[in-house]
């Protein structure tokens, strides 16, 4: 029972990382929690959770949880607001939608969410709400539009080779665009187990992360050339004798310019693009050719440039060249969110949802609420947002566009928060969430293949309701029909297991998890890769992903349409995660505030002397977008040219009162949107 004391009690991590892991809550009454540990009944997790989540008893007791609703008296984001009822708050903002829809049609009204829970009924339930309405449909850009798009044009479907198998029997281990000391610790476990037991390990990241310094071999390549990179090992893996033209000729396209074509992207070219010196290249693509049992963990961090989907797709060549796909331990892994059998029709509404009404671009949030026609699609401007599980007052890219649109006095804004978040502030109402621990819900993982059941772990604290009570109350207001607004969650989870061929939730939740990892065989893709001709595809498949796939390279390569340096902008800025906050979660908490202290820029130290800054010294790091000013620390491992600021931190920790979002761009990357967080060329300055 949720009230037992001192009991441990089984849970899942729902934060937006691909890990998912098992954890074991000490519960000590039916409304207070104490450590959160790993769980091990998840070989994945296998007892390692981030230091964040152990302390997650910070957020869940934290004093400014929002407990009751909201209503704004004030001016937006003046901070003035008094309490009202749950009945109030939900009937104003279905007014509010009503009137919207009313003057400007249905699709005026934007249900605005993405991943602060990765919970599928609590976080994908606002779909089901938005195609009943015919509001505004939802294009997802801020996370994976790229990387998916670069992994699938290749390998047909977003699965891979486990990381735990590649624990005991790769030869070698490439982490490649991510820091999973700071993002996936579990990653780094079984990484360095390998590493135990002789692997070697390669890390691929612009600056010297605390991953890198774990690494045997570190490439710090300019940000947004991954490609170029790839294609220069490449080249050496032909050149050298390192590719398996056999396993070339069975599973793969093959294209007959292919060799040809790697044969003028020389080391050398390889080098100038990247900024890595050519005989560095050559090292990792002899260590990599000759190791047949070579495993890539691709990251997402590598994708968030404009031309992230097109070095994806040159890093999965990789495996293929070498046929590292054959063997035990080899290949490569992004995610393994394809392997799920889940229907989510019931979940998300797909049996009302209407494909002629427009879809947004989540990531064009600024241009959407200031009025840019092609954002909106030539159509309605938004006047009514419903915002659940995200942040974007300091997550979007644009901020000062994003503020300003928020800001509008013809829009509605409800959120449903469990802070009062820099978003919340500017809301018209805002009803008070709970966390995982507070409601049931069920999870597939992208690191590990075993789909979990939560149950609530404690009562919720004062008025926090989930988010499905929401979804369902204002469905009832605005006459929204479909079954699943007249079901509980657990009840919806039930019948999507049901109907897709699962086990049901009980049983689920009982044994840990229902394990969908392939055998080896279809892991390997020994059996064909997810194509339509069973092949991986060097000529990747981009006409599938429409928007600008003609401008995609035809076969692997170093695709430039990045925002490259210039004379009056000369730096290329990596907006990087902090180790304990995750995107703008865990900012509040006292643990992750003490260790990352204050917003700081990371520069090289021949950079620092030329600017004539030194540590602890303030510079302002902007564009024509914007500026922000930060403490600087020079730091060795990233080249010169490259600046790093970690964490998204709010935009009150920044003496100008604006987040380094500001700095980022809306504009949608290739073929087809996607967020360029890791993309953005700045200038520094001293202060005057």
């Amino acid at each position: 029972p949720v009230n037992a004391p001192d009991r441990l009690v089984p849970s899942v991590c729902p934060h937006d990382c691909t890990s998912t892991c098992a954890l074991d809550v000490t519960v000590m009454d039916a409304r207070t929690i104490g450590r959160v540990r790993g769980g091990r009944r998840n070989s994945y997790t296998d007892g390692v959770i981030c230091e964040k989540v152990a302390r997650y008893a910070e957020r869940v007791h934290h004093p400014d949880r929002l407990m009751h609703p909201l209503l704004r008296t004030g001016a937006k984001g003046a901070g003035q607001w008094k309490r009202i009822s749950w009945d109030e708050a939900l009937d104003r903002t279905a007014e509010a939608f009503i009137a919207s829809a009313a003057r400007h049609g249905a699709e005026s009204v934007w249900p605005y969410f993405y991943a602060g829970t990765m919970g599928l009924v609590q976080r994908d339930g606002i779909n089901r709400l938005r195609h009943a309405m015919k509001y505004s449909r939802w294009y997802s850009t801020i996370c994976v539009a790229l990387s998916d798009a670069g992994w699938v044009a290749g390998v047909g479907s977003k699965r891979g080779v486990d990381l735990r198998e590649a624990a005991e029997h790769a030869g070698m281990i490439v982490i490649w665009g991510g820091n999973p000391v700071h993002t996936q610790v579990n990653v780094m476990h079984h990484a360095m187990a390998a590493k135990k037991r002789g692997a070697k390990l390669v890390v691929v990241d612009p600056y010297r992360t605390a991953t890198a310094e774990k690494a045997d071999l570190h490439l710090a390549v300019r940000p947004g050339t991954d490609g170029a990179l790839a294609c220069g090992v490449m080249h050496v893996l032909f050149a050298e004798g390192f590719a398996d033209l056999d396993y070339l000729r069975r599973h793969t396209d093959f294209p007959d310019n292919l060799q040809a074509h790697l044969k003028s992207r020389t080391p050398e070219w390889a080098a100038a693009i990247t900024g890595l010196p050519a005989a560095t290249i050559v090292e990792f693509a002899r260590l990599y050719g000759r190791t047949r049992a070579s495993f890539i963990r691709c990251h997402h961090g590598f994708s968030r440039s404009r031309n992230g989907a097109a070095n994806m797709h040159a890093v999965t060549c990789l495996p293929a060249v070498t046929g590292a796909w054959q063997h035990k331990g080899g290949g490569a892994l992004y995610g393994h969110t394809g392997i799920y059998p889940l229907d989510r029709t019931l979940i998300e509404g797909l049996d009302v949802m209407d494909p002629s009404v427009r879809d947004l671009d989540q990531s064009r949030l600024g241009p959407i609420l200031t009025g840019d026609a092609e954002a909106l699609k030539g159509g309605a401007p938004v006047t009514g947002l419903l915002v659940q599980n995200t942040n974007p007052a300091s997550v979007c890219p644009e901020l000062h566009k994003v503020h300003a649109g928020l800001a509008r006095e013809d829009l509605f804004t409800c959120v449903h928060e469990q802070f009062m978040t820099e978003t919340a502030a500017f809301a018209d109402v805002v009803l008070p969430a709970t966390t995982f621990l507070e409601h049931d819900d069920f999870y597939t993982a992208s690191g590990h293949t075993t789909f979990q059941v939560a149950r609530k772990v404690i009562e919720p604290p004062g008025e926090t309701r989930e988010n499905h009570f929401v979804i369902c109350e204002l469905a009832r207001r605005l006459g929204a029909e479909h079954p699943g607004f007249n079901m509980s969650t657990w009840e919806i989870m039930d019948a999507s297991l049901k109907k897709s061929g699962m086990w049901d939730a009980q049983t689920n939740h009982e044994r840990g998890g229902q394990d969908f990892a392939p055998n080896f065989e279809k892991m390997h893709f020994l059996d064909g890769f997810d194509t339509a001709d069973r092949k991986f595809h060097f000529r990747g498949d981009w006409q599938r992903f429409g928007g600008r796939w003609q401008e995609m390279p035809v076969l692997p390569d170093h695709q430039d349409v990045i925002d490259n340096a210039t004379s009056e902008k000369p730096f290329r800025l990596v907006a990087a995660p902090a180790r304990t906050f995750l995107n703008s979660t865990f900012t509040e908490t006292p643990g992750s505030l003490k260790r990352e202290k204050r917003p700081t820029v990371l520069m090289h130290p021949g950079d620092c002397e030329k600017l004539g800054v030194t540590k602890n010294d303030r510079v302002r790091v902007g564009n024509e977008r914007g500026e922000v000013i930060v403490h600087v620390e020079p730091r060795e491992g990233q080249q010169r040219g490259v600046v790093v600021v970690e964490g998204i931190w709010p935009n009150r920790n920044f003496e100008n009162g604006i987040g380094i979002n500001a700095l980022t761009s809306a504009d949608p990357g290739w073929p087809n949107g996607g967020a360029a967080f890791h993309d953005t060329a700045v200038w520094v300055r001293t202060l005057d």
